[in-house]
Parts: C-alpha cells; structure tokens; sequence
C-alpha cells in the first residue's frame, strides 16, 4: 500500500507544477485522499462487504467531495487535480496515469443493473474540467476530453473530444506519436485554439470558399462587361469581408 502511495505521489509532483513537496501532496490534496480510500472501499466491495465499501466511499465524499462508487476501477498513478465534485460511477474504469480534473462526472445513461453503464478511460486519458463523459464506451488511450465537454459517443485513442454534444478531432499519426514520445501534460484537459476545433476549421474553410467565389464573379461580370454583354444591374449589398467573418469565429 504505502508503494502505491509513494508512487501516487511522485506522479504528482511530475504533473503538477504547484506541487512543492511529497509532505504537501500527502497532505494537501483531496485527490489522492480520494484515491487511497476508494481502495479500501473497493476492496471490501470486492470482497463482499458491500454496505462498508458504500460506507468508506460515502465518508471520503463527505472528506474530499470527490464521489468514487466502490465498483470503480481505478488504475495506478489517477491524479484527480482539485478534485472537488468528481463523480464515478460504478462500472467505471480508469486506466492507469489518467488526469481527472473538478467538476468531470463519469456517468452512465443505462438503468440496467450488472450491465457496464459508464464509460472506460484508456491509459494516459486527460479529462478537462467541468466535463461529461456519460455511457459504457471506452475512452481511447492517450485521448483529451476538453473542459464543459459532453461525451456520449466512444473518444478513439489520440483523439481530442470538445463542445456539447462533444465533436471528436482525430490528429494524425505522427501527431499522436510525438505527443506519446514527449508525454505532454495538458493543463485542464485541452486548449484548443479555432484551428483546431472543428467546427470553427469548417466556418474559416466556408469563408474562404464564400469570399473566393465572390471574387470569381466580379472577375465574370468584368469580363462580360469588357465583351459588351450587359448584364441587369443587381441591388447594391455589403461586400463579404472574409477577414471581419474569421475574427468572429475564433
């Protein structure tokens, strides 16, 4: 046990900048008190002592707001940053070296009892803060899940999921390698900026597209003009300013 602490600890202070000292860890931080007892509660859950797994869970609630059902499977080295108001759900699994940030809730949509209703994070997955991640699908590995996000469909390994209903932006492979290699830390879950949420890449693309083929029709009706074929004035109207439309997606 006090290995796996030890080890909790370490993982810490390589991931958390604000993390001074192994003493403050143990200490300060009601993630990883979170963490500690959900094991002795997960262990009496598997071990037929239902109520008292129930007990412990409810008690570590009441200690850290941070809600673990005892049926969670946690793996090594889960650091729930802040911690306060996480919720996991009872057929949930963690992977190890996951990143849990305030607010997430891993819940299930299915009122099915013994079937897997919430979902299963992949080794490496950073989930932002505020986010939903709700139903019995995996969570690839080494995926984000950006702050407020709502998951509700599977997240494939490497990928970024952001927004409500979450979009899933699949990053190309060299991409995923590199980030594997370099084990970047994102500081709540994902920053994205416009080029990379997808919706906003599909408005810029649009207006690109509107703004080109607004400059192909003046380029033909000069041409016809220059031929001496008359074409019926049309209304005057604003031009398109791509410029001024891009600024307001980003």
């Amino acid at each position: 046990m006090f290995s796996r602490i030890r080890e909790d600890i370490a993982s810490i202070i390589e991931r958390d900048p604000a993390a001074r000292t192994g003493w403050e860890v143990l200490t300060c931080y009601p993630g990883l008190h979170a963490i500690i007892m959900h094991r002795w509660a997960h262990w009496c859950w598997l071990h037929g002592f239902k109520w008292l797994g129930r007990f412990i869970s409810q008690i570590a609630r009441w200690l850290t707001a941070v809600e673990i059902h005892p049926g969670a499977t946690i793996g090594r080295r889960v650091f729930i940053d802040h911690g306060f108001g996480v919720v996991i759900g009872e057929t949930a699994e963690v992977g190890d070296d996951c990143t849990i940030y305030q607010g997430v809730t891993l819940g299930g949509t299915s009122l099915s009892k013994g079937s897997k209703r919430h979902p299963t994070l992949a080794r490496g997955v950073i989930i932002g803060a505020g986010a939903k991640v709700l139903g019995g699908f995996t969570v690839g590995e080494g995926a984000k899940v950006g702050s407020n996000a709502v998951v509700v469909k599977e997240v494939p390994p490497g990928a970024t999921a952001v927004g409500n209903p979450a979009h899933i932006m699949q990053k190309d492979v060299g991409k995923q390698r590199e980030e594997a290699t370099a084990r970047v830390f994102a500081a709540y879950g994902v920053t994205l900026s416009s080029g990379e949420d997808p919706l906003s890449t599909a408005l810029h693309k649009l207006i690109d597209h509107a703004a080109a083929q607004d400059e192909q029709m003046q380029k033909i009706l000069a041409a016809l003009k220059n031929a001496g074929v008359g074409c019926e004035a049309m209304p005057d109207a604003p031009r398109l300013n791509p410029d001024q439309l891009n600024k307001l997606v980003e």
